[in-house]
């Protein structure tokens, strides 16, 4: 009996696993195409996401069933379906195309929490992911000079509000509709109106992750966004110190009591690493987040070094993962960026959380 055909090579990559999502990529759909020519074969597997940190450790199971059926040759065209971890029909009404809504929250200013999200967004569309960014944080907006955009959005025909874009992600922000410098002195209610205006009014389209720039604290802002949108989960961030520490855990409490799964939490200015020796000096202290995380049962994502690079892109409008010569940051911003995109495929295995607020 000839042991290659399209019935014993889906058998045989039941026995494959998605490591994160702990199934087989034929129960999960990620099997699109199987053609056999002799022994060579042909495959086209479509990951969770384009920014999969464990699609290495897939190829080679993957190559490793298929030959161990006999096959000689094993040629894999990867494809992405990023799918909707939080379905409900809040989301459906007001931003119809937008898959996942990943929040960057902090419970203090200071920590890097705008950085983080830029650098989350740009590293996910460099992924070859669709991004949008939306700056939340209404009366401190920073994300248009951090991400380099300026300028005022135009209308489609359909009278929405069309989106600036810079580094394939799609941005919008409350200072694009101000004058610089003007400041924005507004009552929670405004600002939650804001917030709710750029989820309904703006044309994202399509969109695989919708990263959300969250004021920092715990706000009116945060609490329009939860009953808005189904949100997928949030992103915790803070530096090492004991102060942020005890401010992040309330964060993370208010996330709890609104129902919205905290993906994890990352550590900011971990370490400076000195430009000329790289040996790396713990400003801040050290290992807070990690301790945090284990303590509470999250996902610790890394510590993200302190970098001139990263103020220096910041200043310039240029992210971190877009310089020509990333630094040691960028590269573990990537890596943070890879690992939110497994944490949101994991969630989209689960049935998303009912709101309850008391």
């Amino acid at each position: 009996m000839d042991m290659l055909n399209d019935t014993t090579i889906t058998e045989a990559l039941r026995n494959v696993q998605d490591p994160e999502l702990h199934r087989d990529i034929v129960s999960l759909d990620m099997v699109k195409e199987i053609h056999v020519d002799g022994t060579a074969v042909a495959l086209k597997i479509d990951l969770t996401t384009p920014a999969c940190p464990l699609k290495d450790v897939i190829e080679t199971d993957i190559e490793k069933a298929v030959q161990e059926l006999g096959a000689t040759e094993v040629d894999i065209t990867w494809g992405a379906s990023v799918r909707r971890a939080t379905p409900g029909q809040q989301q459906e009404n007001l931003v119809p195309g937008v898959k996942n809504i990943i929040a960057v929250a902090s419970g203090k200013g200071g920590v890097g929490k705008s950085s983080v999200a830029v650098n989350l967004a740009t590293s996910l569309a460099l992924e070859g992911a669709s991004v949008g960014l939306l700056d939340a944080d209404i009366t401190g907006p920073n994300i248009p000079q951090m991400m380099g955009v300026e300028g005022q959005p135009s209308a489609t025909p359909e009278g929405k509000i069309k989106p600036l874009e810079r580094y394939g992600v799609k941005v919008i922000s409350i200072q694009f509709f101000v004058p610089q410098g003007q400041p924005i002195v507004w009552r929670g209610p405004l600002v939650g109106g804001a917030i709710q205006q750029f989820l309904r009014d703006v044309d994202w389209g399509e969109l695989d992750y919708l990263v959300v720039d969250m004021p920092p604290g715990t706000s009116d802002a945060q609490l329009t966004l939860a009953q808005s949108v189904p949100v997928t989960g949030s992103v915790l961030v803070t530096t090492p110190q004991d102060v942020a520490l005890s401010d992040v855990e309330k964060a993370l409490n208010m996330f709890e009591r609104m129902s919205v799964p905290t993906l994890g939490i990352v550590e900011n200015m971990s370490a400076f690493i000195c430009p000329h020796c790289d040996e790396p000096t713990e400003i801040f202290g050290r290992g807070g987040a990690e301790r945090f995380a284990q303590a509470h049962d999250l996902h610790y994502f890394g510590g993200i070094p302190l970098d001139m690079k990263v103020r220096q892109g910041g200043d310039a409008g240029v992210p971190a993962v877009a310089q020509r010569e990333p630094g040691k940051a960028a590269e573990v911003m990537r890596e943070v960026a890879r690992a939110v995109a497994g944490r949101v495929s994991m969630q989209a295995t689960v049935e998303a959380p009912t709101l309850t607020i008391t």
